[in-house]
């Protein structure tokens, strides 16, 4: 059986700092500063293109909705109505109630 040795001292490099840390710190910042500057920006730009709905297709789109809720909920009300009774059937049959 062959073993590894075991390394007793970490031979990463270590990281230097450099004489100035501080302006590489804040360059980081203005430059977040800016990528967010910049962000808002494109924000910006993107609600610009954004149109409002009319009356007549915001009244439409609703109709159109209130009519599917309901035709879906009678289509599930159905549904459970029968699923019950063949449900009321099974347990009738093999002597429960």
């Amino acid at each position: 059986m062959s073993t590894k040795a075991t390394v007793m001292n970490d031979e990463r490099p270590l990281k230097k700092q450099e004489p100035n840390a501080v302006s590489n710190l804040t360059g980081n910042v203005t430059g977040t500063w800016g990528k967010f500057t910049n962000f808002l920006s494109d924000v910006r730009a993107e609600m610009r293109k954004v149109v409002t709905p009319s009356r007549k297709e915001v009244e439409s789109t609703t109709t159109v909705v209130i009519v599917a809720v309901f035709i879906f909920g009678s289509f599930f009300f159905v549904v459970d109505a029968v699923f019950s009774r063949v449900v009321e059937q099974i347990l009738h049959t093999l002597g429960a109630q």
